[in-house]
């Protein structure tokens, strides 16, 4: 997958999460896990573009790590918002799916990037880059 189909995806998950943040009661579970899922939600792409611009394959593999640690967790702001019932999960279902998704794809990217030796060229990471 092209690096810019991950961003905009990436782009998109912040989207449907901050309508999903919207879309919470105003109260305080509402309020607390909300801003929770904001924050780790909208991370994700962040970090994953901060990645394209690493000075080092280490620095990439970082960043792609702390995308991951991000998508994990607002993966589980929203089965807990399910599973709570303060968004019905039938509402939450595109977005966890999608999670899912984006979980599985940037933990391939951290794999593959580990598994390259440490010889690696910056051309590899481009090359690398380019299968997420």
């Amino acid at each position: 997958m092209e690096t810019r189909e991950v961003s905009e995806r990436l782009l998109e998950y912040g989207v449907r999460a901050i309508r999903a943040v919207e879309a919470l009661p105003r109260s305080l579970v509402g309020r607390r896990v909300g801003d929770q899922l904001l924050r780790s939600s909208i991370s994700v792409g962040a970090n994953y573009e901060e990645a394209q611009g690493a000075e080092s394959r280490e620095d990439f593999v970082h960043k792609l790590q702390i995308a991951l640690k991000e998508v994990r967790e607002s993966n589980y702001w929203l089965r807990l918002l399910a599973k709570a019932d303060t968004i019905p999960a039938n509402r939450l279902s595109a977005i966890l799916d999608e999670s899912n998704q984006l979980r599985a794809m940037l933990s391939k990217a951290v794999a593959t990037t580990k598994g390259k030796r440490k010889t690696t060229s910056p051309r590899s990471i481009s090359n690398c880059q380019s299968q997420i």
